[in-house]
């Protein structure tokens, strides 16, 4: 019961994205480090869209296409997806331009990635900690 709680949920996707921001600013040093390594394709970490999707998919009931399945090798046409199942995903980077070397990274791109990650994890953490403190003061006031 206290699992599913809204409090805990938001803690556990705080948790997912605090792991989320580490992996990206490991691909982010990763980048950084080979950017003049002839034919180094740069990589990006994708998961913002990947909850999203998993967010619209759970609150829009038109996407829900019922059908019933007579036979458990049927294949259903709607699988709620779980917001607990979204992990974060890293592709390189196809679609920028290249240099004549063949590397697509650009190191101010990555610098500046590289800020917002930072930013990104101190707001989860600091998130993070004031749920932590709410939980604190209702274990308190049971006690």
């Amino acid at each position: 019961m206290f699992d599913s709680s809204p409090l805990m949920q938001t803690n556990e996707l705080l948790e997912r994205a605090l792991d989320t921001e580490s992996l990206r600013r490991r691909v982010i040093s990763n980048n950084i480090a080979n950017v003049d390594v002839p034919h180094f394709r740069r990589s990006e970490v994708n998961f913002e869209s990947e909850l999203r999707r998993a967010i619209t998919e759970r609150s829009d009931p038109d996407n829900q296409l019922p059908a019933e399945m007579t036979d458990e090798r049927h294949i259903p046409f709607y699988v709620p997806r779980d917001l607990r199942g979204v992990r974060p995903r890293i592709h390189l980077d196809h679609t920028t331009s290249m240099r004549n070397d063949g590397n697509n990274v650009d190191i101010e791109k990555e610098e500046v990635d590289a800020a917002k990650n930072l930013m990104r994890y101190n707001a989860f953490v600091t998130s993070l900690n004031s749920n932590f403190r709410l939980l604190k003061i209702a274990m308190r006031s049971v006690v």
